[in-house]
């Protein structure tokens, strides 16, 4: 089947906020969604459309077309049909939402390169500013709040339209459009005007410990992120564990969880999943890393692909998974392009971990439950696991 399957997580959310929870990097908001398990990606709805599945997708089509045969907007229509169906992932998305979808995948989103959340009070504060990016040129510091986008108050509302603001969705901007931003520190309150650019998710980040463990934390699947543990597990110093931070990844690229499986793993099977009753499979590639330590942290924010690659690490005995319930996705969605250009995805399919458990509505159990000082149990953990011999 050509086209691409997606593991996605819950998008039933705002018209006007649709894309922005897929920018975790962005703001605090959310982060990057969906996943791709076939052996390369293939992006585009269009050519999933000849190829889409049978049942809702020819109902949400139909009603789409009828919409706009009688001068009525064929994306409201859609929605409404997504909805009737039943599908708790299934989402429609415009034309543009999807390519901002698609660019977040690619690791990469426009953007002044600010993370925030919002207060109790409703305040929006700036929580990390991307170093190299427009907001740190211009000074910005975590901690300072943000009072105003464009001249509109934005405290009280959800972090994910203070995103669209931020991005400039309503007006589809493009790096190098300038956006207004209202800030305020202590006593002082300024305001000044920035143009958006071209950043990376930076979605993999890793640390060290002052024991040697390295902390591999990785916030969403997107484009590079497999290979960026790779990299983190060959430069990890000789001996010490690795403790693998999956906690709050909501997805990504089903592709590149595959490759970070393939970082810890000799081969072998990572997940089956099905299309439409056609079972399908992943495995890793050869020449993983199997010695090491390893502990998979875990909560309930880690969804989808995320949890495809904790199942898989967990059933070949490969790490400890230390933490509480993960979310429960495990569903397959794929894509198809509507008659006025939005894409409606639906599910398709579930997978499972390699000894055939079903992860949709159940979630992954870890092997220690742990609430609090996670890591430090973590450190526990690796200490009495050695090296294979």
């Amino acid at each position: 089947m050509s086209g691409r399957d997606l593991f996605c997580q819950p998008r039933r959310i705002g018209r006007g906020a649709a894309l922005t929870l897929v920018f975790a990097s962005v703001l605090v908001a959310g982060a990057a969604t969906g996943s791709l398990p076939g052996p390369d990606r293939k992006s585009t709805p269009d050519a999933a459309r000849s190829a889409a599945p049978a049942g809702h997708h020819e109902e949400v089509a139909k009603a789409a077309e009828e919409a706009m045969a009688s001068g009525k907007s064929p994306m409201e229509a859609a929605e409404r049909a997504v909805s009737r169906s039943g599908d708790r992932w299934g989402a429609v998305y415009s034309r543009g939402e999807y390519e901002e979808f698609e660019e977040a995948l690619d690791g990469e989103y426009t953007g002044v390169g600010l993370w925030a959340r919002r207060e109790r009070d409703g305040r929006i504060e700036v929580t990390r500013v991307r170093a190299g990016s427009p907001a740190a040129g211009a000074g910005i510091r975590a901690g300072d709040l943000l009072r105003s986008v464009d001249g509109a108050d934005v405290d009280g509302r959800p972090v994910t339209e203070v995103v669209s603001l931020l991005r400039g969705d309503a007006e589809d901007a493009d790096a190098g459009t300038a956006v207004t931003l209202g800030l305020e520190r202590g006593t002082r309150a300024w305001s000044l005007t920035l143009r958006r650019a071209r950043l990376s998710t930076d979605s993999v980040t890793v640390r060290r410990l002052a024991d040697g463990t390295t902390v591999i934390r990785i916030d969403s699947f997107t484009k590079g992120a497999g290979d960026d543990v790779r990299t983190a597990v060959r430069q990890a110093p000789a001996g010490s564990g690795i403790v693998l931070d999956l906690r709050g990844n909501s997805g990504g690229l089903v592709t590149e969880a595959v490759t970070a499986a393939s970082a810890f793993l000799d081969g072998g099977l990572v997940a089956t999943y099905d299309v439409d009753g056609e079972q399908r499979v992943l495995h890793a590639d050869p020449g993983g890393d199997t010695t090491r330590p390893l502990v998979a942290l875990v909560d309930g924010g880690t969804m989808s692909a995320a949890e495809l690659l904790t199942g898989a690490l967990q059933d070949r005995g490969r790490a400890v998974v230390v933490g509480s319930r993960t979310f429960g996705k495990g569903s397959v969605q794929m894509p198809s392009r509507l008659p006025d250009g939005s894409v409606a995805e639906l599910t398709v399919g579930h997978y499972r971990t390699p000894s055939g458990r079903g992860v949709d509505g159940k979630g992954i159990t870890p092997d220690l439950e742990a609430d609090q000082q996670v890591i430090e149990r973590a450190e526990t953990v690796l200490s009495g696991l050695g090296p294979e011999s």
